[in-house]
């Protein structure tokens, strides 16, 4: 009986430390005074720096709303450039608390990386570029090509997988940087440059002639991409979910940065749910009741930040797509806030 009751009391004690022990993070950036965000070292439309270094982008959107959701401040960010490389192991040592850089969520990376994917923030795929001089219309017209992709991608296994299904010879032709690649596809050091679909719309930009470059109509895989966090800290983990849920759920309640102080006066019951005037579910969180006007006030709803990133109000003009919100036909959907 003793034994019994010595590993129950244990067993207590373990289950009611774990908690305080893993719930280290929000701590940690709060003590520190800012996030610090792992994003990519420029990809126009999810995340890159102008020439002052202000850092701009959906997946930068993402940061500057956790930040909002904890701070009540967007720009309390640091925004660390990381390689598709190196961007694991950034998460993984400390160097960053988060990882928002157009990141593809797979069974492999969910397991062995000792990281969670906490959602997904654009639902895309992997195409390709072709100049227009090549007079390619299709990529099964690409047999023999030579092929630009980025190492440390998962865009190098779907490119095998694609041409080895459609019975099609290729050269892989393969650099470290996303920078790299681009400059090697532009100087013609070979026929067709390769990534995620949103990835050569934001890279074709900053070619010199971009009309001269089309993106062909094939997608070839799913690429949903999303932000990333350490095992270990459920409560971050949840913070940073729910940051992107409540910038969904928003756009779908028709929240705006806009009308946010109005809505918050509305007697629905709903709105006052997710906008804090009735629960605790931002307490929950470890946040404020308020955490969800401070996201939409500081930094917008998703379709806000959809828009002015990589849509109709950005140079990419992006379709919604599967972006849409699941009652507009697209892949959008976020859980209740009750």
């Amino acid at each position: 009986m003793k034994r019994v009751t010595l590993v129950l009391t244990l067993a207590l004690a373990a289950g009611l430390s774990a908690p305080a022990a893993q719930a280290q993070t929000i701590k940690t950036i709060k003590d520190r005074g800012m996030l610090s965000c792992g994003v990519s070292q420029g990809l126009p439309g999810f995340s890159s720096p102008d020439d002052k270094g202000n850092w701009t982008g959906l997946d930068v959107d993402l940061c500057r709303a956790v930040a909002a959701a904890i701070f009540n401040d967007a720009t309390k960010v640091k925004y660390v450039p990381t390689s598709a490389k190196d961007r694991f192991t950034a998460l993984q040592s400390g160097e960053i608390d988060m990882l928002s850089r157009n990141t593809t969520w797979t069974i492999s990376r969910d397991t062995s990386l000792g990281a969670n994917f906490a959602g997904v923030n654009y639902y895309d795929g992997q195409g390709f570029m072709v100049k227009k001089s090549l007079k390619v219309n299709s990529a099964l017209e690409l047999n023999s090509a030579s092929v630009c992709v980025q190492t440390g991608t998962t865009t190098e296994q779907n490119l095998a997988d694609y041409f080895k299904a459609n019975n099609m010879k290729y050269e892989v032709i393969a650099f470290a940087t996303n920078d790299e690649t681009v400059k090697a596809y532009e100087s013609g050091r070979c026929d067709v440059f390769t990534t995620d679909q949103s990835g050569l719309y934001a890279n074709r930009l900053k070619l010199a002639n971009p009309n001269d470059h089309m993106v062909l109509p094939e997608i070839i895989s799913k690429e949903p991409l999303g932000p990333m966090v350490r095992h270990g800290d459920d409560q971050w983990f949840d913070i940073v979910k729910w940051t992107l849920f409540a910038m969904v759920t928003a756009e779908e309640l028709g929240i705006t940065s806009k009308n946010v102080d109005e809505k918050a006066k509305a007697d629905n019951p709903e709105l006052k749910r997710v906008l804090g005037t009735d629960g605790n579910f931002g307490e929950q969180l470890g946040l404020t009741k308020d955490w969800v006007v401070r996201i939409v006030k500081l930094v917008g709803n998703y379709g806000e930040a959809f828009d002015r990133n990589v849509g109709s109000g950005s140079p990419l003009g992006i379709a919604r797509g599967l972006n849409s919100l699941w009652n507009k036909g697209g892949l959008q959907y976020a859980p209740p806030i009750r």
